[in-house]
Parts: C-alpha cells; structure tokens; sequence
C-alpha cells in the first residue's frame, strides 16, 4: 500500500488499519465528571498579558483568572502554530504525529492515533471546538472527523489565508459549522466565544460533561481589530515600541471575551466544576518590539521566548485554585494523560502517548518522574525535521540548542552564555537520549511518510486541495492577496488515497468556487476585499498521477479544467500545474469529486 513516490524519500500512510479503537469506560459519570474548556491563543507569546509584567498591555479579565489559578510556570510548547496544536490534540510530539510545519503537507494530523476528542467523547462527553483546527481541512483529518461532534472553525492556519473561505477579513465572515459553510455577524473572536456560550447552554440540560476547544485565531496576523481596541495603543506604535497597535487591541479584545465567559459560568453555577484553561500556542510574533517576560526569542525560534507559554488552570471543586505556581517542567504532550486523568478518564497503552500525567503535581500528590526531558525538533518544510540541528533540548534549567549550544537558565535567562564546552558529560547524555528518542520516531510512518487526504469517501463529496498545503521545493503561498495578485509558486504535489476504484474529476481553478471566477479573469470584487487583483493567461493546465500526464488547453472564459480519471483503490501523488509562456507553476485550487 506504501509507495515510493515523485523524487520524494518520503511515501503515503495508509489511513485506516492503524487506527486505534480501544475503548475505556469512564471512572466517573454524568454530571460528577468535570466539564473542561481549554483556550489556546494564537502568536499571543508568555508576555502578552500584564500579569506577566507587560508595562503596555492591559488584560484585566486574565489577570483575575491569573490569581485564581494554579500556574505551571514552566511550560512548553513548540514554536509554531500546527505541531503545538498536533501535540495537544495526540499528545505525541509532532515528529511522531506527522504535523510538524504550517504547510506543504505537513500540517495534517496522523488518524493513527486517538485524539484528546475522541478519548472524551468515548468516554461520555460531548465534544466541540471553536476557532482555528489548523491541523487538515479533508477527510480524515478534520475536526469532526477526529472526536469534535460539533465544530465551528474557519480553514487552515488563519482567517483570510488563501484556504479560507474567500473574501473573510475577521468581521462578518463565513465559517465552516459541521463542514458547511456559514455566513456569521461580527468580529471572529466574538464569535468564537459566542458560538461557544451558545453550546454550553444547550448542554446545561444534559446529563453529558463538556469538552470545549476554544482555540482563537487572534492575535495572529494580520492585525484587524475594531479600533476601540487598538487606540489605546497607538501612541505605542507611534514611538516605535509596537509594530503594530492591532496586535495589542487583539489580545485586549480576546481579555475581554475572554471575562465574558468566565463571569457567564460563574452566573449558571458552571465555574466550581468546569476545569479552564488558558495558554498560547507559541512565542509572540512581534516580540522583538514588545515585552517577552525576560526571555529572548519569539515564533519559531528555539530560544526560550519561542516555546515557553503561559499556562493557567483552575478548576475549584477539584481543588486547582488559589493563585499559586508550580514550577515543575511540563509540556504540550502532557494535556491529554493530565486532562484524562482530572476527570476520571484511563489511557490504554495502545494510545502510545508520549506526554505524562501531571496531575499529581496540581494536586500536590507527586512529583514529575526525575530526569524529565522535553524534545523539540523545529522545521517548516515538507522533508521531516533534523536529528539535531533546529532542536531543543530541555532538561530542568538546562536548554541545549542545535545540539552545540548549551545554556542554564537558573543564572542565564537570555541565554547569552553558551557553556556547552565546560559541561561536555552533560552535553553527551543529552545528545544520546535524544539520538535514541529520534532512532525511535524514524521507525514510524508518520516520520517517514506523507498523510494523504481520502478522496472518493461518502464522509466528503468534494475535496478541495489549495497550493498554500502542496508539496515542493519553493516557499509556500499562504495569503488570499497572494493568489488575488497572481503570484506563482512552483509547489504542486499532493498526497492523495483514492478510498475506492473508479472514475475521479479532478478540476484546477484560479480562483475558489466562492468567487466564480475565470483563469483568465478576476472574478467580481468581494466589497469586503481589499486584495490587488491581476490577470494571469496561462494557456493550459497540466496533471500527473502515477507518472500519467494530462493535458488541457485553457480556452477564454473558463473557470475550471476538469480531468476525467480512473483511478484504483489506494495511494497516489498528484501533480497539479498551469503552464504560462511554457513555465508550469502549481494550480491554486483543486477540487476532486468521485463520479
């Protein structure tokens, strides 16, 4: 079933025989089970909040649940969006779940593995998530596909890329509720947390517990926000403290949604059994203007502002309250065994998890095993990440960084002082365990193979492919203003399993299906888009399946090439090009539909 494929090492997972299906009966039921809401913030970073002594930004709603909880204040996460997302959501390390990078290929989650959804699903509780998925927008790998019953989500990595819907710009915007499109009044946080309120109250009346993933895209990029918000701090911006004054009104906006929440659980009598959470995904992206609670680095960086989160968590009636720290070294792994184990829940050993339970720790019944290591291996592309260069290790106070760069923490909190050469035992432990951690993960398909998306599957009619997650050599496209300019990448590869034998359309367009426009053309503006729109006249559209090619000319008003296929049940690599002035470069949009 796994093949070689292109000019890549790298092959295709086959999806379905791996999947794990143990099932754990709950240790506790119905409404003695605590509900759970975790709220994981996008580039917001460890210094974005007041409580950590930002001398700028004002957050007084999580400054009050700040004081009313238990912080882990050494917690970690890895520098990017998609493999901190991947970790939580597996608790795997994201080399061994197969979402490690924000795009080409790399940013859809294995289904090899029981998600944190579907252990509390399975186990009685009813499951949603609002905001931003980033980890697949195909069968299997969306969110109602990997344990949420309920979703409300806008596609890949943030609203307005290239993979969103068309036009959305944070206000007003359609969304995808259950993987149908919806339109929505208001701002996307607002909304996040709305649509989240609504849920909880049609779930007051049941017997089931919760489990809510808010996961805001703000105050990831680009910086929009009603300007009541980021008024006051424009004077920032102005003095060059602040690139941008958005990025504070985002988070001063989510503060503030954020007290909603928790004064509208406190108000239905929900807070005293309901375990919240909040956290960020990585370090901040503009760091390198603003407060990073005495660290250095930010998003996508391996120093300690890159991975080092907030992370806050109270839940009363189980005794997590009270505003105290607890300095114990933990990590995005470690949520599903520590969450599962707070509310009753067993983890079989088929689940293979690579974080720990921590709840002895909140609960002050434990300690963390000794010699707890922390692995991060960072690489945005399609190839799988290196064994040392671009990583982290993390062991108590010690950081050791590509693994020649060695810093402790305890006297050295900028990192500035490498003190690898005087400390060559510790050094050698380090870069053996990790040797052995990495040995181990290149055993595994998700290291050495790409995830393909199901076409053909009766759970999604049409799937719909964009260059922003195709593989090649080039840069990625990510932003809708990019396609909206014509700007070319050379990216065009797709992993694909066709679920059974027959007769495929595969169809590239230069525009999404929203816009009905031509290749040749733009299609008519979207009043809420602001994009620079230009003409490209590529003259015929190119695929290559299984070292087939097809090839079409585009004649003048179309809007899509359709290619008739027949395919067999299985793995393929798909190549989707236009050709213009004879150069090929990758198709922007592809849907592929069984016939």
């Amino acid at each position: 079933m796994i093949n070689k494929i292109a000019n890549y090492s790298a092959c295709l997972i086959g999806l379905f025989p791996a999947v794990l299906t143990a099932q754990i009966k709950p240790v506790v039921t119905g409404r003695e089970c605590p509900n759970v809401i975790l709220v994981l913030t996008d580039d917001q970073g460890i210094g974005g909040l007041s409580c950590h002594g930002n001398p700028y930004l004002k957050t007084p709603c999580l400054d009050r649940f700040y004081e009313e909880s238990i912080r882990m204040t050494d917690f970690h996460v890895s520098p990017m969006s998609t493999p901190t997302r991947s970790a939580i959501i597996t608790g795997r390390y994201p080399i061994r779940n197969g979402a490690w990078a924000t795009f080409k290929g790399r940013d859809i989650i294995s289904r090899n593995s029981r998600t944190i959804a579907e252990v509390f699903r399975d186990n009685g509780y009813s499951t949603a998530l609002f905001g931003k998925w980033h980890l697949g927008d195909n069968y299997p790998s969306r969110p109602t596909d990997c344990g949420f019953e309920y979703a409300v989500q806008h596609r890949s990595g943030g609203v307005g890329e290239l993979s969103d819907y068309w036009g959305n710009n944070y206000f007003d915007d359609t969304y995808w509720v259950n993987n149908e499109p919806h339109s929505f009044k208001g701002y996307c946080t607002d909304v996040w947390f709305q649509e989240a309120e609504k849920f909880i109250t049609r779930q007051k009346e049941s017997e089931k517990p919760f489990f809510i993933y808010l996961s805001t895209n703000a105050p990831h990029g680009p910086h929009y926000v009603a300007e009541q918000y980021s008024a006051p701090y424009k004077l920032l911006q102005d003095k060059g403290i602040l690139k941008d004054a958005g990025f504070y009104g985002q988070i001063a906006n989510l503060d503030k949604n954020f007290g909603k929440l928790d004064n509208f659980l406190k108000k239905n009598g929900l807070d005293e059994n309901t375990i919240v959470i909040f956290m960020t995904d990585n370090g901040a992206a503009m760091a390198d203007n603003t407060w990073v609670y005495g660290y250095r680095g930010a998003k996508g960086s391996r120093l300690e502002g890159g991975h080092r989160v907030p992370f806050f968590i109270r839940w009363p009636k189980g005794g997590l309250e009270g505003g105290k720290d607890i300095s114990a070294m933990v990590a995005h792994v470690d949520l599903l065994p520590t969450l599962s184990a707070l509310c009753g829940i067993g983890i079989s050993d088929e689940d293979k998890l690579d974080g720990i339970d921590f709840s002895p720790v909140l609960q002050h019944k434990g300690k963390l095993p000794q010699g707890r290591r922390v692995f991060i291996h960072h690489r945005q592309d399609s190839k799988p990440p290196y064994d040392v260069k671009e990583s982290c290790i993390l062991k108590d106070n010690w950081r050791l960084l590509d693994g020649d760069k060695l810093y402790n923490l305890s006297n050295d909190k900028l990192q500035q002082k490498n003190i690898a050469a005087s400390n060559p035992q510790l050094v050698k432990e380090l870069l053996e365990e990790n040797k052995e951690f990495v040995k181990q993960t290149k055993q595994l398909a998700e290291y050495r193979n790409f995830i393909p998306v199901v076409a053909g599957s009766p759970e999604q009619k049409v799937v719909v492919l964009t260059i922003q997650h195709a593989i090649g050599e080039d840069g990625g496209l990510w932003k809708a203003e990019q396609v909206a300019e014509g700007i070319k990448n050379r990216n065009n590869g797709y992993a694909i399993e066709f679920a059974t034998t027959g007769t495929y359309h595969i169809s590239l367009a230069r525009w999404p299906r929203e816009c009905q426009g031509e290749i040749h053309g733009v299609p008519e503006r979207n009043p809420k888009s602001w994009y620079s729109y230009k003409e490209i006249k590529p003259e015929k559209a190119v695929i290559e399946l299984d070292g087939r090619k097809y090839s079409r000319e585009i004649n003048a008003n179309m809007k899509e090439v359709c290619f008739e296929v027949k395919m067999k049940q299985g793995t393929s690599f798909l190549k989707a090009d236009f050709v213009e002035n004879g150069q090929p470069f990758g198709a922007y949009y592809i849907y592929i539909e069984g016939v």
